[in-house]
């Protein structure tokens, strides 16, 4: 990987697929225009750090394991500890789990090169969510909750965080231009999706012009008939948005 001046290396796209034969059959076509794969619950429960070996086998992209761990701080360490050894890009970590979890995760990478990333709000949740749902203060609205988990994130020593595209600008007021921002929930405007369970989305234009390091994108690259050309287009946008930031 060269770095985040090559526009593909900004673009994760999510293998939230049941099984390794079409995680293998995406990392074929994709292999030469995506910076990372992203693996999360459903696939690694499903077939383990096998799926892992896999991706690396068929691609030299690197790999963002988003397991969102939450639990006591010693048990995350130690679930951090055991991650290591299979030389993953990212973890990710839920904010909500509190400082001294995200700590504990921190110190549990130690100097491996793993970097924890810190899950503020979900994407297919916003402000009545919180509130309605999940018992929430009265008025709190999603941007308050994301600027506190975003500023817990980085007291910790996480190396960024994950948020939608509408917040990039207030983590990045928060953490600096150091605080990585990775950002799911990306919708390019020619693509619906079906079902769409995403509250906060936006364009990967929106995203890269507010100031998002990576975008992370499932269905509207893996839904269309040439995932490839869908995948290459997004990286054009991501460019275009580039060299309009200059």
């Amino acid at each position: 990987m060269t770095g985040l001046n090559d526009p593909k290396n900004r673009l994760i796209f999510a293998l939230d697929v049941p099984g390794v034969g079409e995680a293998v059959s995406f990392v074929k076509q994709l292999d030469d225009c995506i910076g990372l794969f992203k693996v999360g619950l459903e696939l690694f429960i499903k077939e383990g750090p096998s799926v892992l070996t896999a991706i690396r086998e068929h691609s030299d992209a690197e790999i963002f394991l988003d397991l969102k761990l939450h639990d006591i701080p010693a048990t995350v360490e130690r679930a951090v500890i055991s991650a290591q050894k299979y030389n993953v890009r990212f973890l990710t970590v839920h904010c909500a789990g509190g400082e001294a979890m995200l700590k504990a995760a921190v110190k549990g990478a130690g100097d491996s090169g793993l970097q924890i990333l810190g899950v503020t709000v979900l994407t297919s949740m916003n402000t009545e969510h919180l509130t309605k749902e999940m018992g929430f203060r009265e008025g709190m609205t999603v941007n308050e909750l994301i600027v506190t988990y975003a500023r817990q994130a980085q007291e910790a020593g996480c190396s960024g965080v994950i948020c939608s595209g509408q917040e990039v600008e207030l983590v990045k007021a928060v953490g600096g231009s150091d605080l990585i921002t990775v950002v799911p929930g990306i919708r390019p405007a020619d693509n619906a999706v079906s079902n769409d369970d995403q509250k906060r989305a936006m364009t990967p234009r929106e995203a890269i012009q507010a100031g998002a390091d990576y975008l992370v994108v499932g269905r509207p690259i893996s839904d269309p008939p040439d995932p490839k050309a869908a995948a290459q287009r997004i990286v054009q946008e991501i460019s275009e948005a580039l060299a309009h930031a200059k």
